[in-house]
């Protein structure tokens, strides 16, 4: 008997089994790990865009007491490295959150627009909204799409679903602002709690116009 032959069939025989086998059905526990809670303006931004890549449990690996300048770098590295969709304006936001939940900062030490506080400026110039932009921004089409479900409800089918409502219009706005879950699933959607009024009602005529 060949033995390196025949152990060589066996090993054959063995992969064209496994090759054949039914897939493995892996069940992942739920996600029970929170972003700690706060008044500032960079925590529903966390909420809403960190957890499209990573759990809340990412930052609790940080070095502690880290400063404002070190966790704005370190959401700026998600916003350029890993292609995180969020704004240069968030990212300083977020870092700040960052900074005063997990770091070293104070939020009486934050910069006003860092705090939520109200700042003066020039009056805005109307402006029309770019729903693609928004869309984008937002990573509004990592979990929709035009015709299809993906993680949430394709636009089409939300539109049907709404199609005689008189409040449709309300109903909509007030799911992309309020976030939710149990309308389409057990999947929840995040709040777009930053989105402007006139972003949020865009966005909501453009998933009724589908």
């Amino acid at each position: 008997m060949n033995l390196p032959t025949t152990c060589a069939g066996l090993l054959l025989a063995a992969a064209a089994m496994a090759s054949h086998a039914a897939p493995t059905s892996i069940t992942l526990p739920p996600e029970t790990a929170a972003l700690k809670v706060s008044t500032l303006p960079g925590y529903a931004i966390a909420m809403q865009k960190c957890a499209i890549c990573h759990s809340a449990d990412y930052i609790q690996y940080q070095p502690p007491a880290m400063s404002l300048a070190q966790w704005t770098g370190e959401a700026a590295k998600m916003q350029h490295a890993y292609g995180a969709p969020i704004s240069d304006d968030e990212v300083k936001l977020v870092g700040a959150y960052l900074a005063v939940a997990y770091g070293s900062a104070k939020a009486e030490e934050l910069a006003p627009e860092l705090r939520g506080a109200a700042v003066v400026a020039a009056p805005a110039v109307a402006q029309t909204v770019d729903v693609k932009q928004l869309l984008d921004a937002n990573a509004c089409l990592g979990c929709h799409a035009i015709d299809k479900k993906i993680v949430g409800p394709a636009y089409r089918d939300v539109a049907a679903r709404y199609h005689a409502d008189a409040d449709a219009l309300a109903k909509v706005q007030a799911s992309i602002r309020n976030g939710g879950s149990g309308k389409w699933g057990a999947v929840p959607m995040p709040p777009f709690a930053q989105l402007k009024p006139e972003e949020v009602k865009a966005l909501a005529e453009f998933v009724l116009r589908q």
